[in-house]
């Protein structure tokens, strides 16, 4: 059976709940709440399973925290012996609007502690999708911003975002990055299809 892993980065614990940093668990709580599973308390993270047309999909929030990503996301392709091209991970992006997304499949990690820490460890090939969080900070305050909590407005904001990024991960396992990247992202740039 072909596996695939779903990561959604973000920080545990209640104090990190809401977070723009934890766009990634956001996305991963829509998906799960949407195919009726649920997380369990897993090694460097909570973990669910479910399967889409036979294929198998683990979901991963770490709870290595942020910067230490890479060590969950490298312990689980190996466990479940799951190819890389076979990764998506979710994260927040500042140099991205409130709303937007973008997906790609490889790159950089523009700055992006969690991403940081996964390439250094399994290098720059796997697919990611950025979720925009915006950057309203005045200089040298970024820290508190991702860490800061989404207002009302704001989830309303995201939330068209969060719905389709739950799509995006069922087209990924589906269909492949190439084509999930050609539906999708042109609409991560806010415009209407």
């Amino acid at each position: 059976m072909d596996k695939y892993l779903i990561v959604g980065l973000g920080n545990p614990g209640s104090e990190y709940a809401g977070t723009r940093h934890n766009a990634g668990y956001m996305v991963l709580d829509a998906f799960a709440k949407a195919s009726n599973i649920s997380f369990q308390d897993r090694r460097y993270g909570y973990v669910a399973e479910t399967s889409i047309k036979g294929r198998k999909v683990f979901l991963l929030k770490p709870t290595t925290y942020m910067n230490l990503s890479g060590n969950a996301v490298r312990y689980w392709l190996t466990k479940e012996n799951i190819d890389q091209s076979r990764l998506l991970v979710v994260s927040d992006e500042v140099a991205l609007p409130l709303g937007q997304f973008r997906l790609k499949a490889n790159g950089s990690n523009g700055g992006h502690n969690g991403l940081g820490h996964i390439q250094q460890l399994i290098g720059q090939q796997y697919a990611r999708l950025r979720m925009g969080i915006g950057n309203d900070f005045p200089h040298g305050m970024q820290v508190q911003w991702v860490l800061g909590r989404f207002d009302d407005d704001e989830l309303q904001t995201l939330q068209p975002a969060i719905d389709t990024a739950v799509d995006i991960i069922r087209s990924f396992v589906l269909a492949g990055i190439g084509i999930t990247m050609n539906q999708y992202n042109e609409r991560g740039k806010g415009k209407k299809l």
